[in-house]
């Protein structure tokens, strides 16, 4: 799926990525959606893309991140994750909630 405002560099990163995921055991098309999602961050973080969102820009990078914020483990998913959830649970009040509360929210 890769666009036409990638550059060479992008292409090559959409590949690398998706190969991996297709390694891993993914489906084709997550694996390309998890490949377009990763170069499209990168783009934004890198001020190559007209949009990009605040998490896109002032999260940690996504190479650095690992896996960090896949939902699993102690930390789980961020704040802004959830509230991005919650929002489109519509769940009122979401603006006041605490991490633990959106999530408890969101279980309901």
């Amino acid at each position: 799926m890769p666009q036409q405002a990638w550059s060479d560099k992008r292409e090559r990163q959409y590949e690398k990525i998706k190969d991996s995921e297709l390694d891993q055991g993914r489906s084709t098309e997550t694996a390309e959606e998890i490949a377009a999602r990763t170069v499209n961050k990168a783009r934004a973080r890198a001020g190559e893309s007209a949009q990009a969102s605040r998490t896109s820009t002032e999260d940690i990078s996504s190479g650095r991140r690992g896996g960090l914020r896949s939902g699993k483990g102690p930390g789980g998913r961020t704040k802004d994750q959830l509230y991005a959830d919650a929002r489109r649970a519509g769940i009122k009040g979401r603006s006041k909630m605490t991490k633990e509360e959106l999530e408890a929210a969101l279980r309901r």
